[in-house]
């Protein structure tokens, strides 16, 4: 996970605290791409959440466990499968969006597990990363990009715009979105001055 994804005073995420303030109490959560469970703990402790998460990385899955998470060790892009629908309140793809290998698959199979989705992701339409592939002619790095191009594990570059035009092109209803600059929350123009778009996602039933 980028260490420049941007933190409040305190040192906590401002995607963590979105992701927070929507989850309901007592809520049945899965966190794909869990991490380290930092994420999931807080949804413990601040709202009692019954929370899962599913991580690929070994000793992440340690360190979630010893925090007194529930982890299961494998791919989430295959483990939803397994799961009934609406075995979940809120399925949360917390800046593992862009890692995903089958993006319609992924966001379809996590809105047939759970009520809400809330995703996450870089915004690669942000004005530092235009500039540098504009002035320098080379992939961006960036803040909330910090990875070069042969070694990063996105396997896909939206913008907030790709992905408002997406869910509705996929009958997927947004019902709340926050942004985040480089530094702290922001409102106007997020396609070019976000550098992270959280979306609370649901089946649109229209």
């Amino acid at each position: 996970m980028p260490s420049g994804v941007p933190r409040n005073a305190e040192g906590f995420r401002w995607d963590h605290l979105f992701i927070v303030d929507v989850v309901s109490p007592g809520a049945r959560v899965l966190d794909l791409g869990c991490g380290r469970g930092t994420l999931l703990k807080m949804l413990m402790d601040r709202k009692k959440v019954r929370g899962t998460g599913i991580e690929i990385v070994e000793d992440k899955v340690y360190d979630a466990v010893a925090k007194g998470v529930t982890v299961y060790h494998g791919d989430f892009n295959e483990g939803l499968g397994y799961y009934p629908d609406g075995s979940f309140d809120y399925v949360i793809l917390s800046q593992t969006l862009q890692e995903a290998k089958e993006t319609v698959t992924v966001l379809n199979e996590a809105l047939r597990v759970g009520r809400y989705v809330v995703a996450s992701f870089p915004n690669f339409g942000h004005w530092r990363a235009r500039w540098q592939l504009l002035v320098k002619g080379r992939a961006p790095v960036t803040e909330s990009l910090p990875y070069q191009w042969y070694d990063t594990p996105n396997v896909h570059s939206l913008t907030i715009k790709d992905f408002r035009i997406f869910t509705r092109e996929q009958g997927i209803r947004i019902v709340r979105e926050f942004f985040v600059g480089v530094r702290r929350p922001l409102r106007w123009w997020p396609n070019l001055r976000a550098a992270y778009g959280v979306f609370l996602l649901e089946k649109s039933t229209g």
